[in-house]
This record gives C-alpha cells, structure tokens and sequence, in this order.
C-alpha cells in the first residue's frame, strides 16, 4: 500500500481515540501532519498572547529539513501506537 493511503488511512484512524492524547502529543501529531502535507514551517511566529498557536509553530518549527514521507511515517507510526494497528 501507498504510504499517501496509510497517511491518509492513519488520519481517520486517530479520530477513532477513546481519550484525547496529552498535549505534548497532540502537538506531536500536529508537527508530523503539517511537515508531511506542507513541508518546512512557513511565516511569522505568533505572538506573546497567542501561547496554542505558538506551541503549534514551534513543534512545527522543529520538524524543519524532515522530508514530507518521513514525517508521514512518522505519523503513521504514532498512530498505529495510540489507536493500535
């Protein structure tokens, strides 16, 4: 199977979590989406005021240089460990 068929098999699966993941994982799932569809983080940081956008950057921002397939891999793999395979 594609590995564009697990992502987007992956991100109907996570949807299906009993309990909502802790942040830090939310953020993790969160960074792989975004540098798996779009790639390296683009714009402004968000400001002060604005702590979830900023936290949302930021691991965004820490994805920078993984290749779109690595960090669908990688999101692939989180999921199969939360939801199970």
């Amino acid at each position: 199977m594609a590995l564009t068929d697990d992502f987007a098999k992956a991100q109907e699966r996570v949807k299906t979590l009993k309990a909502a993941p802790s942040n830090d994982t939310l953020l993790e799932l969160y960074s792989l989406y975004k540098q798996g569809t779009v790639g390296d983080v683009e714009g402004k940081r968000p400001g002060m005021l604005d702590l979830k956008g900023r936290a949302k950057y930021d691991a965004w921002a820490g994805r920078k240089g993984t290749s779109k397939d690595a960090a669908m891999q990688q999101y692939v793999a989180l999921v199969n460990r939360l939801v199970g395979p």
